[in-house]
This record gives C-alpha cells, structure tokens and sequence, in this order.
C-alpha cells in the first residue's frame, strides 16, 4: 500500500491521473541496448529485435493449462531444476580462498525454496528480523543467516543474535547499539564504498545517494566505537545495487579489499553482496559469473600476498538465483481496442489493442515500479489451436482500477505504454509472464482492490505440479480489521 501511495497514485476508473505516454511502434535494438548493456563490439552478432516474439522458459503448453485447471489463475509456478542449476552455477564463483553463497531471501521467502536452497549448501541474506525468523521456522540453522536491515530498535535482535544470527551493523547508531547490548563480541560492518551500480535509481544502493551501509567516510568512527565496546570486527559487507559491469564490481572488490586492510587482520571475510543482472528478455544480457567473479579472486590473491591475510568470500545472489525459475500462470480476461479507420496526425496515437488479465500490479509490481520488462506468452485455451493463429501486437494490462497497471511499459520507462509481440489472444486463453521468480510475489500489493494474493506452486523435477502456497481468501485480508461501532464515526 505505501509503494502504491508513494510510486503509483491511484486512479480509479472516474478519476484520472496524468495520461501516460504512449510509445508508438517498438523500440529500435540500438535503443534498447543502449539502455540495458554496453554497446556491443564490431565483431559481435547483432542482438536480438526487441519486438521478437518469446517463448514459454520451463513449462510447456500443457503444464501451462494444467496449471490452471489445478490451482486457479493467477498463480506462480516455480521451478525446481532451474532453481538447482542457479544454485549450482553461484557454488562455482571464481574465488580463492573459499566461498559462502548466500541467497538474498527477500527475492522469493517462500519456505519450500528455502528449504530447497538449504539442502544445496546455500547459506541466507536476511534484510529484516522477520526475514531471519521466517528462514528458520523453513528450518534454516541460525548461524547460516546473516542479517543486514535498516532496523535498529527491534527487540528480535537480541534473541536472534544469542541464537547465533550473524549481524552486519548497517549504521553507526546500529553499531553502538549492539556493541551496548553484546560488548566483547564478533560484528560485521556493511560499509557503502562510494560507487554504485543498478538499472536505476530505485535497484542502486550504494554511492552517495543510498542510505544503505555505514558511508565509507566514517571509517574512524567505526574503528572509535569498535575500540569502545571491545568489538571484534570479523566481516566487511559491502553492496552496490544490481548491474552486471565487471569492471565496476572489480573496482569495488579493491575499494572493499582497502577497507579490510586498515581495519586489519581481525577481518576474515569480505562480502560483496549480489545485484548480478538477469537478461529477463531475449535481448537482454545477463551477468556472467565467471567473468565478473574471476578479476575479483585475483584480487583476493594479491590481498593475502600483501597482507598475508586470505578472506573468504561471500556473494548475496537473489534474482540471479530465483528470477528466471519463475512463471505467473494468468488468464486473459478481455482483449478490446481504442483503434479506430480515423486518419491520425503523426505525433498522436492512433490507439491500442489491449491484452487484459486476471492479475496486475498485485502480483507483478515490477513493470509499473521501473518500468520492467517481462516475457509474456499467449497459450491458446486449446494447445492444438496455436499454430493456426496470426501473431498480434497488444498492449498488457492488469485486472486494478489503476492507470499504471501497465505489464509492458518501455524500457525503464514505467509510464510509456509499449505494445508486444504474441500469439493473437482470445478470452479464456493463458497467458504465462515468465521470469517472475524474483521480486513478485515478495513484494505482492497485499489487499490492492481487495485481490487475494495468488497462490504459489512448484515444478517438481519429475514433472509433477505441487502447491507451496494457497490462495488467500477475503476473510483472511479483513481478519485483522476491528468493527467501528457508531460511537467512533
């Protein structure tokens, strides 16, 4: 609800906000790619059109359609090959001295992916006191869970620690306040090194428009109050947002390495968080962690022949981990059209095809947030019918009485209506939204129109569709709420 109220502006269907803009025709490659990546060398292949028509990523037509006739649309499907293939791949980061990969739990909590991501030897990044305790109620040990959050007052923070949580103190006033509470104890400090990387504004934190970590700047402070409590500072913990240039996590690989160098040998581990780019689109790049990970190990061995220190690396990968093993199984409500046989001046728009379906920004909140790009694919009612229909343009809406819940906005451009390329849609059809493992139905706008939050299911490696989650229910979303009675109106 507050990212609503402060992000979206709610207009209803008799009040309306800012029109948006309309984008008319595609996005050319060239700015596209200029938008996402760096532009590519001569000898490079021209990158795919970004009005190229995707595909279904795991499930297959039926599983698709199964999806629906078993748990309802909308509904999240997960799965489990994809999330075991991701795990493995982050267990292999270029390092030198050994490695922790910890899942950024807050990109998809759900307990059966927890528990899935225990079992492959993942350890977890908590951002949030309740995240720490939602982990291990999933069964997660406490001394696997690291906790970096903005909270600095939460009673929970005594109890988890004495269970063996891992704390990085993330402010100066968080970092005098556990070392009141635990004088003589092992911290980690989560430092912002003074650069930062992401897509935009809203996935960059670090440099000196983030308030995430301890500014590098108050380095002496730190080592003051260190020295005050008799803290033993064991971590370094530094993040910058979500990018995928080399040369920038190189850059502060060295900056976070200098940090480690002054405070000492005490320090055994450095953490450079996550933030690794997922190409959700096809003409979309995806960081390579071998290519990120290995300048990276080379300067953890010059380190240790510096200083004669070897840290052990951690690495906090979410949507790298979970982004690409997820599937938002809707159906389509309506297509209707503002097209008319009216000539229109050039600079006007000449109107839409609009593709309408039974979720939105309830479930996926991304596109209307940055102006995220997800694949979305057209399954006929009927698997056989595909082949026998045309390819459409439409414009993807959501099901809330919202001008902004838009499903395929521009490019980082939130507020742009784009149109897609997919198989011609009819009510009654599927419609799959790929790449929605991350960040979907973590952050749900709970209650928005009053929706239930869709449930969630797993693909089992043996093809089986399990439920990992249940719809929600109305009387669930008012349970909480306390009649007034008249003497309060």
């Amino acid at each position: 609800v507050v990212v609503l109220l402060l992000v979206l502006a709610p207009a209803c269907a008799l009040r309306f906000a800012a029109p948006m803009r309309a984008r008319v025709g595609p996005r050319t490659a060239v700015e596209a790619t200029a938008t996402h990546d760096h532009a590519p060398t001569a000898a490079a292949p021209a990158p795919p059109r970004p009005d190229e028509k995707e595909g279904l990523r795991f499930l297959t037509p039926e599983q698709a359609l199964e999806t629906r006739h078993k748990f309802g649309t909308p509904c999240y499907v997960y799965d489990a090959a994809t999330l075991e293939a991701r795990a493995k791949t982050a267990l292999a980061f270029p390092n030198a001295f050994g490695l922790t990969v910890r899942y950024a739990m807050k990109a998809c909590p759900n307990g059966a992916i927890l528990k899935l991501f225990d079992t492959l030897g993942l350890h977890f990044d908590a951002s949030s006191t309740h995240e720490a305790t939602r982990a291990m109620r999933a069964g997660v040990a406490p001394s696997k869970i690291s906790l970096s959050t903005q909270q600095l007052d939460d009673p929970d923070f005594r109890e988890l620690v004495e269970r063996g949580v891992e704390l990085n103190a993330c402010s100066l006033s968080q970092l005098e306040a556990f070392g009141r509470a635990f004088p003589g104890r092992d911290v980690g400090i989560r430092f912002n090194p003074g650069v930062g990387s992401g897509g935009t504004s809203k996935t960059n934190v670090g440099g000196p428009a983030s308030s995430f970590g301890i500014w590098h700047g108050d380095f002496d402070a730190v080592v003051d109050l260190a020295s005050e409590y008799n803290l033993t500072v064991v971590r370094v913990h530094t993040h910058i947002g979500s990018g995928s240039d080399a040369a920038v996590w190189q850059r502060v690989a060295k900056m976070s390495l200098d940090l480690c160098e002054r405070l000492g040998p005490s320090v055994q581990t450095l953490n450079l968080g996550g933030g690794y780019k997922v190409g959700r689109m096809n003409y979309e790049k995806s960081t390579d962690l071998a290519t990120v990970g290995a300048p990276v190990r080379d300067e953890f061995e010059a380190f240790a022949e510096r200083t004669g220190t070897r840290l052990r690396l951690e690495i906090e990968p979410g949507t790298f981990l979970v982004a690409d093993a997820g599937a938002l199984v809707t159906t389509v409500q309506d297509v209707v059209s503002t097209k008319t046989d009216k000539a229109f001046p050039a600079d006007e728009d000449p109107g839409r095809d609009f593709l309408k379906l039974d979720c939105g920004m309830t479930d996926v909140l991304r596109p209307s947030l940055y102006g995220s790009q997800h694949p979305i694919v057209v399954v006929p009612g009927d698997a056989a019918d595909d082949s026998a229909r045309d390819d459409a343009r439409y414009v993807v809406v959501g099901h809330c009485c919202e001008s902004g819940d838009l499903l395929t906005p521009a490019p980082d451009e939130p507020s742009t209506l784009a149109d897609r390329l997919t198989t011609e849609a009819r009510r009654g059809d599927v419609a799959v939204i790929e790449a929605v493992g991350a960040y979907c139905a973590a952050m749900a706008t709970k209650g928005y129109n009053s929706f239930p939050e869709a449930p969630e299911a797993i693909l089992a490696k043996n093809g089986d569709l399990k439920l990992i989650k249940r719809r929600s229910t109305l009387d669930q979303l008012l349970e909480n709420e306390i009649p007034a009675d008249g003497d309060l109106l």
